[in-house]
């Protein structure tokens, strides 16, 4: 369904949004394929899924501002202003919004960063806050009554929880700097103290991402003066924050045994264990036998006194 309107049916403030969207469009879409081409040329040296799920919130960003571009320039240009492509632009952003706290939730929780998936309760927490979050964001920009409230208590929610689970992770990765540092256990120490600085990292992120927020929702000015000024001023921020964020988060050859970590989050806070190392020829080796060692696999927890007093052997092949 199309609606025809005259040049001069739509209001001369916006004529500056067909360029302004199509220059931020060649930035996103830049962004979206160098991601995409960095993730896929370095993938062997993280085999976890973050950064996939990342490359796609820059891709939906270009999505929307593809749309928006056509949409105003078809305005503009052919007199001709389609409600489909307007509803388009409406359905993207909300999906743009949604897709970013999904993945900074997941950031927060730890992700492939300290530990390899997460729980069943960290899953449907996640799913139900993105859930939550996408319907109370239709609501306000669709102008439901009190959507408005629920979409303010749905960011402080979100907001709370991601910036716990920050804390929690700093607070566990300092607890095993210290461990490392008193034990004198160096092998660990670069990955935890890279995975330390990610978080720090992107703890201020949140927070300019929080106030940024903070800004946008509560300035009441919607008149069409300046909306051009305002929404250059919102798409910078919103590029300059994923910027930061993809290239902390970017793969790339981290420290040794940066993948190493548990399958799933300790219900308990947990030091590392000891680390230590051994030499034998390949003789010993091949003769090697322990009840309590198995080469390769996991020790059984039957007994939970020896699980938590449980050391870790790297036996290395001779080179």
């Amino acid at each position: 369904m199309e609606e025809s309107q005259g040049i001069n049916g739509v209001d001369d403030s916006y004529r500056h949004l067909p360029i302004l969207y199509l220059t931020f469009l060649t930035i996103w879409s830049f962004s979206a394929c160098s991601w995409t081409v960095n993730t896929f040329k370095n993938r062997h040296f993280q085999t976890n899924s973050l950064q996939w799920t990342l490359a796609s919130v820059p891709l939906i960003k270009a999505l929307q501002l593809t749309l928006s571009f056509l949409f105003w320039h078809s305005c503009f240009h052919h007199h001709i202003c389609s409600l489909w492509m307007s509803f388009g632009v409406y359905v993207t952003g909300v999906l743009f919004q949604t897709a970013s706290f999904v993945s900074f939730l997941l950031i927060s929780h730890g992700y492939c960063i300290t530990c390899e998936r997460l729980s069943l309760t960290e899953r449907r927490t996640t799913a139900s806050l993105g859930c939550v979050f996408y319907l109370t964001l239709v609501g306000y920009r669709a102008s439901v009554p009190y959507f408005a409230v629920l979409l303010i208590l749905n960011y402080m929610i979100s907001f709370y929880v991601i910036f716990h689970h920050i804390s929690q992770n700093l607070a566990v990765l300092r607890e095993q700097l210290s461990f490392i540092e008193d034990e004198n256990v160096q092998a660990m120490h670069d990955a935890v103290y890279a995975k330390y600085i990610m978080f720090k990292k992107f703890q201020g992120a949140m927070q300019i991402v929080a106030m940024a927020e903070t800004v946008i929702y509560m300035n009441m000015d919607k008149s069409s003066q300046n909306y051009w000024l305002r929404l250059l001023i919102r798409e910078w921020a919103q590029f300059c924050i994923f910027l930061y964020i993809g290239w902390t988060f970017r793969s790339q050859d981290m420290a040794p045994r940066f993948s190493v970590m548990p399958t799933l989050k300790p219900k308990e806070n947990t030091i590392i264990p000891p680390i230590y190392s051994m030499e034998m020829d390949a003789k010993s080796f091949k003769e090697f036998r322990s009840q309590e060692w198995n080469i390769g696999v996991p020790m059984p927890y039957s007994n939970y006194e020896k699980q938590k007093d449980s050391v870790l052997v790297i036996i290395q092949h001779p080179r």
